[in-house]
């Protein structure tokens, strides 16, 4: 069985008021449920904004830190989900389905290479 990374990408910004994203993650938490009852759930994380997040990149042997998100851009990775999946059809299932309960948030499904 192979481990694959279902990326949800949001807009910049803020959240939506609670009473959009209460019944979003609502129903997010039951496909987490039927994934972990399948055995295809391995861990799920949310990130926080990318504000808060550090570049190190290597200029001649030494790390260069840069405050915020890498790239500028109007969308940014809000979450992560790693699943098991016998191949990648069924990866694209839990992810399809994922996208259904998010939408119109885009998932990214990509292998993980060990």
């Amino acid at each position: 069985m192979r481990q694959y990374l279902l990326s949800i990408y949001q807009p910049d910004g803020p959240p939506p008021p609670p009473e959009v994203l209460e019944p979003i993650m609502t129903e997010l938490g039951k496909l987490n449920e039927e994934m972990k009852a399948a055995g295809a759930w391995v861990f799920a994380v949310g990130l926080h904004p990318p504000a808060s997040a550090t570049v190190i990149r290597d200029r001649d042997g030494e790390p260069t830190l840069t405050d915020g998100p890498f790239t500028e851009g109007k969308e940014h990775m809000g979450g992560f989900t790693v699943i098991n999946a016998e191949d990648l059809d069924a990866a694209l299932d839990w992810g399809s389905r994922m996208a259904k309960v998010l939408a119109p948030l885009a998932i990214e499904v990509r292998p993980i290479q060990w």
